[in-house]
Protein backbone atom coordinates (compact mmCIF):
# COMPACT_ATOMS: atom_id res chain seq x y z
CA UNK A 1 0.00 0.00 0.00
CA UNK A 2 1.08 3.29 -0.90
CA UNK A 3 0.75 6.00 1.84
CA UNK A 4 -0.59 9.50 1.19
CA UNK A 5 2.77 11.53 0.74
CA UNK A 6 4.08 8.91 -1.96
CA UNK A 7 0.76 9.11 -3.73
CA UNK A 8 0.91 12.45 -4.23
CA UNK A 9 4.29 12.57 -5.17
CA UNK A 10 3.54 10.65 -8.03
CA UNK A 11 1.02 12.48 -8.97
CA UNK A 12 3.12 15.56 -9.05
CA UNK A 13 5.71 14.06 -11.03
CA UNK A 14 3.28 12.87 -13.74
CA UNK A 15 1.93 16.46 -14.10
CA UNK A 16 4.98 17.88 -14.07
CA UNK A 17 5.98 15.81 -17.66
CA UNK A 18 2.57 16.74 -19.02
CA UNK A 19 2.41 19.00 -21.84
CA UNK A 20 -1.37 19.65 -23.44
CA UNK A 21 -1.92 19.23 -26.84
CA UNK A 22 -4.63 18.68 -29.21
CA UNK A 23 -4.38 15.92 -31.60
CA UNK A 24 -7.06 17.06 -34.31
CA UNK A 25 -7.63 14.42 -37.34
CA UNK A 26 -10.36 15.49 -39.60
CA UNK A 27 -13.41 13.01 -40.65
CA UNK A 28 -15.83 12.26 -42.92
CA UNK A 29 -18.77 10.14 -43.67
CA UNK A 30 -19.65 8.35 -46.86
CA UNK A 31 -23.60 9.05 -47.27
CA UNK A 32 -23.51 7.67 -50.80
CA UNK A 33 -21.70 5.56 -53.12
CA UNK A 34 -21.62 3.76 -56.20
CA UNK A 35 -19.90 3.41 -59.34
CA UNK A 36 -16.56 4.90 -58.41
CA UNK A 37 -17.71 8.10 -57.11
CA UNK A 38 -18.48 9.06 -53.32
CA UNK A 39 -20.11 11.77 -51.53
CA UNK A 40 -19.07 12.92 -48.06
CA UNK A 41 -20.19 14.65 -45.13
CA UNK A 42 -17.45 16.71 -43.14
CA UNK A 43 -13.98 17.43 -44.14
CA UNK A 44 -14.84 20.79 -44.41
CA UNK A 45 -11.49 22.28 -44.92
CA UNK A 46 -10.84 19.84 -47.66
CA UNK A 47 -8.29 20.66 -51.10
CA UNK A 48 -9.08 20.21 -54.29
CA UNK A 49 -7.39 17.13 -55.55
CA UNK A 50 -6.33 15.94 -52.18
CA UNK A 51 -5.95 12.33 -51.39
CA UNK A 52 -8.50 10.93 -49.16
CA UNK A 53 -8.24 7.26 -47.67
CA UNK A 54 -10.86 4.89 -46.00
CA UNK A 55 -9.55 3.13 -43.05
CA UNK A 56 -11.78 0.31 -42.77
CA UNK A 57 -11.09 -1.16 -46.38
CA UNK A 58 -7.68 0.53 -47.05
CA UNK A 59 -9.08 2.01 -50.35
CA UNK A 60 -7.92 5.57 -52.13
CA UNK A 61 -9.90 8.34 -53.11
CA UNK A 62 -9.48 11.77 -54.25
CA UNK A 63 -11.22 14.86 -54.21
CA UNK A 64 -13.00 16.13 -56.89
CA UNK A 65 -16.18 17.82 -56.84
CA UNK A 66 -16.43 20.47 -53.48
CA UNK A 67 -19.85 21.46 -52.90
CA UNK A 68 -21.50 23.21 -50.04
CA UNK A 69 -22.68 20.72 -47.66
CA UNK A 70 -20.82 17.62 -49.28
CA UNK A 71 -17.83 16.70 -51.02
CA UNK A 72 -17.83 14.61 -53.91
CA UNK A 73 -14.66 12.15 -54.61
CA UNK A 74 -13.73 9.52 -57.38
CA UNK A 75 -12.59 5.64 -55.42
CA UNK A 76 -9.21 4.47 -56.90
CA UNK A 77 -10.18 0.75 -55.39
CA UNK A 78 -13.27 -1.34 -56.54
CA UNK A 79 -16.29 0.39 -55.84
CA UNK A 80 -17.42 -2.77 -53.48
CA UNK A 81 -15.10 -1.69 -50.73
CA UNK A 82 -16.91 1.35 -49.99
CA UNK A 83 -19.83 1.47 -48.34
CA UNK A 84 -22.25 3.83 -46.99
CA UNK A 85 -21.31 5.04 -43.19
CA UNK A 86 -17.86 4.59 -43.91
CA UNK A 87 -15.47 6.78 -41.93
CA UNK A 88 -13.20 8.61 -45.08
CA UNK A 89 -9.66 10.68 -43.81
CA UNK A 90 -8.00 13.41 -45.29
CA UNK A 91 -4.58 12.31 -45.97
CA UNK A 92 -3.22 16.34 -46.51
CA UNK A 93 -1.45 15.27 -49.74
CA UNK A 94 -2.01 16.17 -52.96
CA UNK A 95 -2.37 13.24 -55.72
CA UNK A 96 0.68 12.52 -56.66
CA UNK A 97 2.93 10.36 -58.48
CA UNK A 98 6.21 8.18 -58.23
CA UNK A 99 9.19 9.90 -61.29
CA UNK A 100 12.71 9.74 -62.21
CA UNK A 101 15.13 7.13 -63.62
CA UNK A 102 14.56 4.15 -61.74
CA UNK A 103 10.62 4.16 -63.57
CA UNK A 104 12.40 3.17 -67.09
CA UNK A 105 11.71 -0.53 -67.90
CA UNK A 106 9.18 -0.50 -65.75
CA UNK A 107 5.29 -0.85 -66.26
CA UNK A 108 2.95 1.03 -63.73
CA UNK A 109 -0.54 2.28 -62.72
CA UNK A 110 -0.99 5.78 -62.76
CA UNK A 111 -0.44 6.07 -58.74
CA UNK A 112 2.67 4.49 -59.49
CA UNK A 113 2.47 0.41 -58.52
CA UNK A 114 3.95 -1.74 -60.29
CA UNK A 115 2.32 -3.89 -62.32
CA UNK A 116 5.01 -6.02 -64.01
CA UNK A 117 5.88 -8.57 -60.70
CA UNK A 118 9.38 -6.66 -61.06
CA UNK A 119 9.23 -5.13 -57.43
CA UNK A 120 9.03 -1.72 -55.94
CA UNK A 121 9.49 0.73 -57.96
CA UNK A 122 12.78 2.74 -57.69
CA UNK A 123 11.82 6.58 -57.57
CA UNK A 124 13.79 9.96 -57.64
CA UNK A 125 10.70 11.95 -55.84
CA UNK A 126 7.24 12.31 -55.92
CA UNK A 127 5.48 14.84 -58.27
CA UNK A 128 1.40 15.94 -57.96
CA UNK A 129 -0.47 14.81 -61.10
CA UNK A 130 -1.72 18.55 -61.97
CA UNK A 131 0.79 21.47 -62.39
CA UNK A 132 0.87 24.99 -63.87
CA UNK A 133 2.30 24.52 -67.82
CA UNK A 134 5.26 26.76 -68.16
CA UNK A 135 4.60 30.39 -69.17
CA UNK A 136 5.25 31.73 -72.72
CA UNK A 137 8.38 33.12 -70.86
CA UNK A 138 9.89 30.37 -70.08
CA UNK A 139 9.57 28.41 -73.15
CA UNK A 140 11.63 28.85 -76.83
CA UNK A 141 10.68 28.06 -80.12
CA UNK A 142 10.69 24.55 -81.03
CA UNK A 143 13.70 24.01 -83.54
CA UNK A 144 15.47 20.25 -82.72
CA UNK A 145 13.77 17.74 -84.46
CA UNK A 146 12.59 14.39 -82.66
CA UNK A 147 12.69 12.29 -85.16
CA UNK A 148 9.74 9.37 -86.13
CA UNK A 149 12.05 7.21 -87.91
CA UNK A 150 8.94 7.36 -90.40
CA UNK A 151 9.75 8.39 -94.01
CA UNK A 152 6.32 10.33 -94.44
CA UNK A 153 6.38 11.94 -91.54
CA UNK A 154 9.96 13.27 -90.86
CA UNK A 155 9.66 13.99 -94.72
CA UNK A 156 6.22 16.15 -94.84
CA UNK A 157 4.98 16.54 -91.00
CA UNK A 158 8.08 16.51 -88.84
CA UNK A 159 7.91 16.67 -84.84
CA UNK A 160 10.00 18.88 -83.07
CA UNK A 161 11.23 18.12 -79.43
CA UNK A 162 8.78 19.89 -77.26
CA UNK A 163 5.69 20.28 -79.88
CA UNK A 164 2.76 18.52 -79.44
CA UNK A 165 1.71 16.79 -82.89
CA UNK A 166 -1.72 14.77 -82.94
CA UNK A 167 -2.40 10.90 -84.06
CA UNK A 168 -5.89 11.21 -85.30
CA UNK A 169 -7.91 8.70 -87.28
CA UNK A 170 -9.99 5.58 -87.38
CA UNK A 171 -9.74 2.61 -85.32
CA UNK A 172 -7.62 -0.44 -86.56
CA UNK A 173 -5.57 2.29 -89.09
CA UNK A 174 -2.15 2.39 -87.13
CA UNK A 175 -2.56 5.30 -84.76
CA UNK A 176 -0.87 2.52 -81.98
CA UNK A 177 1.95 1.73 -84.49
CA UNK A 178 3.07 5.02 -85.33
CA UNK A 179 3.43 5.66 -81.93
CA UNK A 180 5.59 2.64 -81.23
CA UNK A 181 7.60 3.08 -84.09
CA UNK A 182 8.59 6.66 -82.60
CA UNK A 183 9.67 4.96 -79.58
CA UNK A 184 11.58 2.58 -80.39
CA UNK A 185 13.36 5.12 -82.57
CA UNK A 186 14.86 7.37 -79.98
CA UNK A 187 16.94 4.50 -78.61
CA UNK A 188 20.47 5.59 -77.52
CA UNK A 189 19.13 9.12 -78.31
CA UNK A 190 18.38 10.26 -74.78
CA UNK A 191 14.96 10.85 -74.76
CA UNK A 192 12.84 9.37 -71.80
CA UNK A 193 9.96 7.65 -73.24
CA UNK A 194 6.47 7.33 -71.53
CA UNK A 195 3.73 5.26 -73.16
CA UNK A 196 -0.15 6.15 -71.39
CA UNK A 197 -2.75 3.60 -72.69
CA UNK A 198 -6.03 4.35 -71.56
CA UNK A 199 -9.15 2.45 -71.97
CA UNK A 200 -7.15 0.10 -73.76
CA UNK A 201 -7.55 -3.66 -73.60
CA UNK A 202 -5.20 -5.19 -72.20
CA UNK A 203 -4.08 -7.76 -75.15
CA UNK A 204 -3.37 -4.59 -76.46
CA UNK A 205 -0.79 -3.69 -73.81
CA UNK A 206 0.84 -6.65 -74.02
CA UNK A 207 1.60 -6.66 -77.44
CA UNK A 208 3.05 -3.27 -77.11
CA UNK A 209 5.17 -4.16 -74.11
CA UNK A 210 5.91 -7.37 -76.37
CA UNK A 211 6.87 -5.33 -79.32
CA UNK A 212 9.21 -2.47 -77.43
CA UNK A 213 10.99 -5.21 -75.20
CA UNK A 214 11.43 -7.19 -78.55
CA UNK A 215 13.03 -4.12 -80.24
CA UNK A 216 15.13 -3.01 -76.88
CA UNK A 217 13.14 -0.02 -76.86
CA UNK A 218 11.60 -0.67 -72.99
CA UNK A 219 15.41 0.51 -71.86
CA UNK A 220 14.42 4.31 -71.71
CA UNK A 221 10.23 3.45 -71.82
CA UNK A 222 8.10 3.97 -68.74
CA UNK A 223 4.06 1.96 -69.53
CA UNK A 224 1.43 4.10 -67.31
CA UNK A 225 -1.45 1.57 -67.92
CA UNK A 226 -5.42 2.26 -66.92
CA UNK A 227 -6.97 -0.46 -69.03
CA UNK A 228 -10.62 -0.72 -69.89
CA UNK A 229 -10.79 -3.16 -67.08
CA UNK A 230 -9.73 -0.53 -64.89
CA UNK A 231 -12.15 1.87 -62.94
CA UNK A 232 -12.81 4.90 -64.63
CA UNK A 233 -10.77 7.25 -61.97
CA UNK A 234 -7.73 5.63 -62.86
CA UNK A 235 -8.41 5.78 -66.42
CA UNK A 236 -8.79 9.77 -65.75
CA UNK A 237 -5.44 10.77 -63.92
CA UNK A 238 -3.00 8.11 -65.97
CA UNK A 239 -2.59 11.05 -68.43
CA UNK A 240 -1.74 13.64 -66.21
CA UNK A 241 0.97 10.82 -64.35
CA UNK A 242 2.42 10.23 -67.53
CA UNK A 243 2.67 14.02 -68.15
CA UNK A 244 4.02 14.63 -64.53
CA UNK A 245 6.84 11.69 -65.59
CA UNK A 246 7.72 13.77 -68.73
CA UNK A 247 8.23 16.66 -66.62
CA UNK A 248 10.84 15.45 -64.46
CA UNK A 249 12.70 14.96 -66.99
CA UNK A 250 11.84 17.95 -68.93
CA UNK A 251 13.04 20.16 -65.50
CA UNK A 252 15.90 18.60 -65.62
CA UNK A 253 17.45 19.67 -69.43
CA UNK A 254 17.06 16.06 -70.49
CA UNK A 255 14.40 15.23 -73.19
CA UNK A 256 11.27 13.29 -72.94
CA UNK A 257 8.18 11.81 -75.29
CA UNK A 258 5.11 11.39 -74.15
CA UNK A 259 2.49 9.61 -75.56
CA UNK A 260 -1.21 9.44 -75.09
CA UNK A 261 -3.57 6.26 -76.30
CA UNK A 262 -5.90 7.62 -76.28
CA UNK A 263 -7.53 10.77 -75.44
CA UNK A 264 -11.22 9.73 -76.53
CA UNK A 265 -11.76 7.17 -74.04
CA UNK A 266 -9.87 9.93 -71.29
CA UNK A 267 -12.62 12.37 -72.66
CA UNK A 268 -15.23 9.16 -72.09
CA UNK A 269 -14.04 8.34 -68.41
CA UNK A 270 -14.13 12.16 -67.61
CA UNK A 271 -17.91 12.34 -68.71
CA UNK A 272 -18.36 9.17 -66.63
CA UNK A 273 -17.56 10.50 -63.07
CA UNK A 274 -18.60 13.96 -64.59
CA UNK A 275 -22.11 13.03 -64.67
CA UNK A 276 -22.36 10.48 -61.88
CA UNK A 277 -21.24 13.68 -59.50
CA UNK A 278 -23.98 15.32 -61.80
CA UNK A 279 -22.16 17.62 -63.42
CA UNK A 280 -24.07 19.47 -66.06
CA UNK A 281 -24.00 17.99 -69.58
CA UNK A 282 -23.29 19.98 -72.74
CA UNK A 283 -22.47 19.04 -76.42
CA UNK A 284 -22.93 15.09 -76.84
CA UNK A 285 -23.72 14.48 -72.78
CA UNK A 286 -19.56 15.91 -72.26
CA UNK A 287 -19.56 18.27 -69.50
CA UNK A 288 -18.53 22.11 -70.80
CA UNK A 289 -15.08 21.95 -69.15
CA UNK A 290 -14.07 18.74 -71.30
CA UNK A 291 -11.87 21.14 -73.01
CA UNK A 292 -10.13 22.02 -70.61
CA UNK A 293 -9.64 19.06 -69.50
CA UNK A 294 -7.24 18.25 -72.34
CA UNK A 295 -5.97 22.29 -72.79
CA UNK A 296 -3.90 21.90 -69.09
CA UNK A 297 -3.05 18.19 -70.23
CA UNK A 298 -1.16 19.36 -73.25
CA UNK A 299 0.16 22.49 -72.21
CA UNK A 300 2.39 21.26 -70.54
CA UNK A 301 5.13 19.82 -73.50
CA UNK A 302 7.33 22.18 -73.94
CA UNK A 303 10.37 23.02 -75.34
CA UNK A 304 12.50 25.03 -72.01
CA UNK A 305 14.03 28.06 -72.40
CA UNK A 306 18.25 28.00 -72.18
CA UNK A 307 17.78 29.83 -69.23
CA UNK A 308 15.58 26.56 -67.44
CA UNK A 309 18.16 24.21 -68.99
CA UNK A 310 16.20 23.46 -72.94
CA UNK A 311 14.50 20.70 -71.71
CA UNK A 312 11.68 19.29 -73.61
CA UNK A 313 8.16 16.94 -73.64
CA UNK A 314 6.54 16.48 -76.49
CA UNK A 315 3.42 14.85 -76.67
CA UNK A 316 1.89 12.75 -78.99
CA UNK A 317 -1.55 12.27 -78.00
CA UNK A 318 -3.98 10.16 -80.07
CA UNK A 319 -7.76 10.18 -80.68
CA UNK A 320 -10.11 7.96 -82.58
CA UNK A 321 -12.64 8.98 -85.05
CA UNK A 322 -15.82 7.36 -86.09
CA UNK A 323 -16.33 6.89 -89.66
CA UNK A 324 -13.59 9.93 -90.33
CA UNK A 325 -15.70 11.99 -88.79
CA UNK A 326 -13.29 14.86 -87.39
CA UNK A 327 -16.05 17.58 -87.11
CA UNK A 328 -16.90 15.82 -83.51
CA UNK A 329 -16.46 17.36 -80.16
CA UNK A 330 -13.32 15.34 -78.82
CA UNK A 331 -11.58 16.07 -82.19
CA UNK A 332 -12.08 19.01 -82.85
CA UNK A 333 -10.96 20.35 -79.27
CA UNK A 334 -7.75 18.57 -79.55
CA UNK A 335 -6.74 19.77 -83.03
CA UNK A 336 -7.42 23.41 -81.64
CA UNK A 337 -4.94 22.78 -79.06
CA UNK A 338 -2.24 20.88 -80.51
CA UNK A 339 0.26 22.06 -83.24
CA UNK A 340 -0.46 20.18 -86.15
CA UNK A 341 -1.69 16.42 -86.31
CA UNK A 342 -1.27 12.99 -88.42
CA UNK A 343 -4.46 12.37 -90.00
CA UNK A 344 -4.57 8.17 -91.18
CA UNK A 345 -7.23 7.17 -93.37
CA UNK A 346 -9.39 4.34 -93.21
CA UNK A 347 -9.46 4.00 -97.51
CA UNK A 348 -5.66 4.37 -97.65
CA UNK A 349 -4.83 1.57 -95.07
CA UNK A 350 -6.92 -1.02 -96.73
CA UNK A 351 -5.52 0.30 -100.25
CA UNK A 352 -2.06 -0.99 -99.07
CA UNK A 353 -0.60 1.93 -98.17
CA UNK A 354 0.82 2.04 -94.83
CA UNK A 355 1.63 4.18 -92.56
CA UNK A 356 -2.07 5.12 -94.05
CA UNK A 357 -1.08 8.96 -93.45
CA UNK A 358 -3.28 11.34 -95.72
CA UNK A 359 -0.45 14.14 -96.96
CA UNK A 360 -3.53 17.10 -97.79
CA UNK A 361 -5.09 16.57 -94.18
CA UNK A 362 -1.92 15.99 -92.33
CA UNK A 363 0.19 19.27 -91.03
CA UNK A 364 2.83 20.47 -88.76
CA UNK A 365 2.53 23.58 -87.50
CA UNK A 366 6.45 23.70 -87.05
CA UNK A 367 7.75 22.56 -90.33
CA UNK A 368 11.35 23.18 -90.97
CA UNK A 369 11.81 24.03 -88.01
CA UNK A 370 11.77 20.84 -86.64
CA UNK A 371 13.85 19.15 -89.84
CA UNK A 372 17.85 19.26 -90.16
CA UNK A 373 18.94 20.99 -93.38
CA UNK A 374 19.09 17.39 -95.24
CA UNK A 375 15.78 16.78 -94.88
CA UNK A 376 14.13 19.98 -95.76
CA UNK A 377 16.30 20.19 -99.13
CA UNK A 378 14.90 16.51 -100.40
CA UNK A 379 11.28 16.97 -97.98
CA UNK A 380 10.52 20.36 -100.28
CA UNK A 381 10.79 18.80 -103.95
CA UNK A 382 9.13 15.63 -102.51
CA UNK A 383 6.03 17.49 -101.36
CA UNK A 384 5.32 19.61 -104.04
CA UNK A 385 5.72 16.58 -106.62
CA UNK A 386 3.36 14.53 -104.51
CA UNK A 387 0.92 17.46 -104.24
CA UNK A 388 1.39 17.52 -108.14
CA UNK A 389 0.55 13.69 -108.46
CA UNK A 390 -2.61 13.97 -106.28
CA UNK A 391 -3.85 16.35 -108.59
CA UNK A 392 -3.35 14.65 -111.84
CA UNK A 393 -4.30 11.36 -110.43
CA UNK A 394 -7.90 12.72 -109.56
CA UNK A 395 -7.54 14.03 -113.32
CA UNK A 396 -6.67 11.17 -114.60
CA UNK A 397 -9.64 8.69 -113.36
CA UNK A 398 -11.65 10.75 -115.87
CA UNK A 399 -10.21 8.58 -118.86
CA UNK A 400 -8.71 11.97 -120.02
CA UNK A 401 -5.05 11.75 -121.93
CA UNK A 402 -2.76 13.17 -120.24
CA UNK A 403 0.96 15.01 -122.45
CA UNK A 404 4.02 13.47 -121.86
CA UNK A 405 5.24 15.45 -118.83
CA UNK A 406 1.95 14.61 -117.08
CA UNK A 407 2.22 11.15 -117.56
CA UNK A 408 6.23 11.33 -116.20
CA UNK A 409 4.71 13.46 -113.46
CA UNK A 410 1.99 10.68 -112.73
CA UNK A 411 4.93 8.12 -112.97
CA UNK A 412 6.82 10.06 -110.98
CA UNK A 413 4.38 10.28 -108.21
CA UNK A 414 3.22 6.78 -107.92
CA UNK A 415 6.97 5.88 -107.15
CA UNK A 416 6.98 8.26 -104.76
CA UNK A 417 3.85 6.70 -102.84
CA UNK A 418 5.59 3.51 -102.93
CA UNK A 419 8.77 4.85 -101.47
CA UNK A 420 6.85 6.09 -98.75
CA UNK A 421 5.35 2.44 -97.40
CA UNK A 422 6.94 1.14 -94.16
CA UNK A 423 7.07 -1.85 -92.76
CA UNK A 424 5.84 -1.74 -88.75
CA UNK A 425 8.59 -1.89 -86.63
CA UNK A 426 11.46 -0.43 -88.71
CA UNK A 427 12.25 3.31 -88.07
CA UNK A 428 14.75 4.02 -90.56
CA UNK A 429 17.44 6.47 -89.38
CA UNK A 430 17.13 10.33 -90.74
CA UNK A 431 20.30 9.54 -93.40
CA UNK A 432 18.91 6.84 -94.65
CA UNK A 433 15.44 8.40 -95.13
CA UNK A 434 17.76 11.47 -97.20
CA UNK A 435 19.51 9.30 -99.18
CA UNK A 436 16.30 6.75 -99.98
CA UNK A 437 14.10 10.51 -100.95
CA UNK A 438 16.82 12.19 -102.47
CA UNK A 439 16.65 9.19 -104.88
CA UNK A 440 13.06 9.01 -105.56
CA UNK A 441 12.62 13.09 -106.15
CA UNK A 442 15.87 12.90 -108.85
CA UNK A 443 13.63 10.35 -110.44
CA UNK A 444 15.79 7.55 -110.18
CA UNK A 445 12.89 5.53 -109.63
CA UNK A 446 10.62 6.83 -112.48
CA UNK A 447 12.10 3.92 -114.77
CA UNK A 448 10.96 1.42 -112.43
CA UNK A 449 8.22 -0.88 -112.06
CA UNK A 450 6.29 0.32 -109.05
CA UNK A 451 6.57 -2.94 -107.67
CA UNK A 452 9.99 -3.09 -107.47
CA UNK A 453 10.64 0.24 -105.36
CA UNK A 454 10.50 -2.18 -101.67
CA UNK A 455 13.61 -4.13 -103.58
CA UNK A 456 15.65 -0.82 -104.67
CA UNK A 457 14.65 0.75 -100.81
CA UNK A 458 16.29 -2.43 -99.28
CA UNK A 459 18.88 -3.41 -101.86
CA UNK A 460 20.29 0.62 -101.55
CA UNK A 461 20.45 0.81 -97.31
CA UNK A 462 22.48 -2.02 -97.79
CA UNK A 463 24.45 -0.74 -100.58
CA UNK A 464 25.10 1.95 -99.08
CA UNK A 465 26.14 0.91 -95.34
CA UNK A 466 28.40 -1.48 -97.30
CA UNK A 467 30.21 0.67 -99.86
CA UNK A 468 29.41 4.43 -98.20
CA UNK A 469 29.54 4.26 -94.94
CA UNK A 470 30.86 7.72 -94.81
CA UNK A 471 28.25 9.40 -96.64
CA UNK A 472 25.61 8.50 -94.02
CA UNK A 473 27.73 9.53 -91.18
CA UNK A 474 28.61 12.66 -92.92
CA UNK A 475 24.57 13.59 -93.98
CA UNK A 476 24.12 11.77 -89.83
CA UNK A 477 26.66 14.21 -87.86
CA UNK A 478 26.98 17.65 -90.61
CA UNK A 479 22.48 17.47 -90.74
CA UNK A 480 23.21 19.12 -93.94
CA UNK A 481 23.68 17.83 -97.88
CA UNK A 482 26.84 20.02 -98.90
CA UNK A 483 28.21 19.73 -102.54
CA UNK A 484 30.48 17.19 -102.00
CA UNK A 485 27.68 15.42 -99.96
CA UNK A 486 25.85 15.40 -102.98
CA UNK A 487 27.69 14.55 -105.77
CA UNK A 488 28.68 11.11 -103.57
CA UNK A 489 24.42 10.91 -103.31
CA UNK A 490 24.96 10.98 -106.99
CA UNK A 491 27.28 8.39 -107.21
CA UNK A 492 26.18 6.53 -105.00
CA UNK A 493 22.65 5.12 -106.41
CA UNK A 494 24.05 5.48 -109.86
CA UNK A 495 26.60 2.83 -109.02
CA UNK A 496 23.71 0.73 -107.16
CA UNK A 497 21.21 0.87 -110.29
CA UNK A 498 24.05 -0.24 -112.82
CA UNK A 499 24.79 -3.01 -110.34
CA UNK A 500 21.05 -3.88 -109.91
CA UNK A 501 20.57 -7.82 -111.57
CA UNK A 502 16.77 -6.95 -111.97
CA UNK A 503 16.33 -5.72 -115.18
CA UNK A 504 13.49 -3.23 -113.94
CA UNK A 505 15.90 -1.41 -111.82
CA UNK A 506 18.55 -1.13 -115.00
CA UNK A 507 15.88 0.75 -117.29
Amino acid sequence: MFKAEEVGAILRKQLEGYTPGIDVSTDGVVIQVGDGIARIWGLEDAMSGELLRFPRSGTAGMIFNLEEDNIGAVLFGEPEDVEEGDRAERTGKIASVPVGHGLAGRVIDPLGNPLDGKGPVAFSEMRPLEVAAPGVIDRKPVSEPLETGIKAIDSMIPIGRGQRELIIGDRQTGKTSIAVDTIINQKDKGVACIYVAIGQKESSVARVIDTLAEAGAMEHTTIVTATAATPAPLQYIAPYAGASIGEYFRDRGEAALCIYDDLSKHAVSYRQISLLLRRPPGREAYPGDIFYLHSRLLERAAKLSDEKGGGSLTALPIVETQAGDVAAYIPTNVISITDGQIYLESSLFYSGIRPAINVGLSVSRVGGSAQTKAMRRVAGKLRMDLAQYEDLAAFAQLGTELDPASTRQLRRGERLVEILKQELGRPLSMARQVALIFAAVEGYLDAMEMTDAALFERGYLRFLEEKYPDLLHTISTTGEILPDTEQALWRSVTTFIKTMPHPSLKA
